[in-house]
């Protein structure tokens, strides 16, 4: 039975987004039996309101609220108004994902000490490491099911795949195989293996993804001690003389505002709107933004180096058949500068629906040669590169001067240069991608550039040095000591790998920390 608590109960915890960190967070946090309530900005939509529909889903589901954009980034140029693609809803983005779940490499935690001095490039060693994380990252995988851990067998190989493998091979890359996915290939708790029904992305109708909509929230609501409140979005913290947060200013979805008290908020709401919060809520105690006496909230904006690569046959492949995102190729994740950039990248499988690969295949494009590349879309295989870019003090989340959003609040400005390291290894995974295909015959090969970004990170990051970030190792904020961050929003740098499992970890261990402290009476 959900709970149900009074907007004057200070002595619950509340949880801003209800994605894979608050999601996670939040239903731990009720197992532990702690009071949380989770506010959600969008709606609640159930397995049943899915829409096996692209542009449908994307309109259901999608944070479409203002945006604007700057930087030498080309989504600035073709998606002024979307720099990001995330959700707005019960679940965020673990509800349009493609359930890629990896751990971060070794060397990534303690990126600055590995790839040194960087010119341009603001690095840090994350003040946490492998050894840490081990744990955090097993119960992970094992709640999501991740194929390839505790036992859980690999996904089939759709067509898609079936030719990455046989490119990859001739190539003589060794690590490719159908990936670490939260996917059920086969029954697991309570839910059923994945039917390769091809709409992986946007809502999987038969529950075989894992999303925290359907598997932490409703055990967190189970408890009694969790409380979902959708169309609750947060406006603005709130604190005392002493500066401890006491509570949320929220609009509901008539607009009408609340306040929450709280004796701990937890923010997480992605990477744009977490330091967003945290700069309209500045006071005169904060004149800067709350838990901002560094200056970065908001700086060393993260979006992965991202781009696809497309190839035509002469045989159909159907590489909308299956998974859309079951197969990887792992071998240049490594840090191997001699080959002009530090840090390294995966190739993924990745298959858009007819919809969405005309809107993203080179955005602004038509004519012959674009109508040519439609024509072959049965014909096509796909991937998607993602690797390790390199987080900037000038990349950032900013409050716009002028632009109001529906609440009279400033809007965010998402402002992103691509650093030199981050073209020189996209070229090289243009390359690498077309020379994988062209190993099997392919036909014509298509990079298309990065879309609108779906890995969004940093802008609070972690810090051992209040100086140098936003919170601590357990995603507390040096500032305020009852306020924590608990997103990708903390992460110190990107790695190379898909961040959701590693988002999950934290809130994992961060539940833990918060219940502990809260136990001892330090919280």
């Amino acid at each position: 039975m959900a709970g149900k608590f009074d907007l004057n109960d200070d002595s619950v915890v509340v949880v801003i987004g209800s994605g894979a960190g608050g999601g996670t967070l939040g239903s731990q946090l009720a197992i532990k039996g702690v009071k949380t309530v989770i506010l959600e900005a969008g709606g609640r939509h159930e397995i049943e309101d899915f829409q096996n529909d692209e542009w449908g889903s994307f309109g259901q589901i999608s944070w479409l609220d203002k945006r604007t954009t700057s930087g030498n980034w080309r989504v600035a140029t073709d998606f002024a108004g979307l720099p990001a693609w995330i959700v707005k809803a019960v679940g965020g983005s673990t509800v349009h994902w493609a359930g890629a779940s990896l751990r971060f490499q070794e060397h990534e935690w303690k990126a600055r000490t590995t790839y040194g001095e960087i010119a341009g490039a603001n690095l840090l060693d994350w003040p946490i490491d492998a050894a840490e994380m081990a744990p955090w990252y097993d119960m992970a995988e094992n709640k999501m099911g991740v194929t390839r851990t505790n036992g859980i067998p690999g996904l089939p190989g759709n067509n898609n795949f079936k030719i990455m493998k046989k490119g990859a091979d001739k190539l003589g890359y060794k690590n490719c195989h159908t990936g670490r996915m939260a996917i059920n290939s086969e029954p697991r708790d309570g839910r059923g293996a994945s039917q390769q029904i091809g709409f992986c992305f946007q809502g999987c109708k038969s529950g075989a993804k894992w999303s925290t909509l359907y598997v932490n929230i409703p055990e967190g609501e189970e408890t009694g001690n969790l409380e979902v409140r959708p169309n609750a979005q947060v406006l603005k913290i709130e604190h005392n003389d002493a500066g401890k947060v006491t509570g949320v200013v929220y609009a509901d979805k008539d607009g009408k505002q609340h306040v929450q008290k709280a004796r701990v908020v937890c923010v997480a709401g992605n990477s744009i709107e977490s330091p967003r919060l945290l700069l309209n809520s500045a006071s005169s105690k904060f004149p800067d933004g709350l838990a901002n006496s560094s200056g970065m909230v908001g700086k060393n904006y993260m979006r992965h180096m991202t781009g696809s690569v497309y190839a035509a046959f002469d045989n159909p492949v159907n590489m909308y058949r299956g998974t859309t995102m079951a197969g990887i190729i792992s071998d240049e994740s490594k840090n191997d500068p001699s080959r002009g950039f530090i840090g390294g990248y995966e190739m993924e499988t990745l298959a858009l629906g007819v919809p969405f690969m005309a809107a993203f295949l080179n955005p602004g494009a038509w004519g012959r040669e674009f109508t040519a590349a439609m024509d072959m879309y049965d014909h096509m295989a796909g991937m998607w590169l993602v690797g390790e870019d390199m987080p900037q003090e000038s990349n950032r989340i900013s409050l716009h001067a002028s632009e109001k959003d529906q609440y009279g609040l400033p809007v965010p400005n998402v402002h992103f240069d691509d650093h030199p390291n981050d073209i020189a290894m996209r070229n090289h995974a243009y390359r690498q991608g077309a020379a994988v295909y062209d190993a099997v015959g392919a036909t014509q090969t298509y990079p298309t550039p990065p879309y609108p970004s779906t890995h969004n990170l940093g802008t609070n990051r972690m810090s051992a040095k209040a100086s140098d970030g936003v919170v601590n190792k357990h995603g507390q904020t040096h500032d305020v000591p009852n306020l924590f961050i608990s997103d990708g929003s903390q992460f110190t740098t990107g790695a190379a790998e898909n961040p959701t499992l590693t988002i999950v970890a934290l809130a994992y261990r961060q539940a833990d920390h918060i219940a502990s402290e809260m136990g001892k009476g330090n919280l």
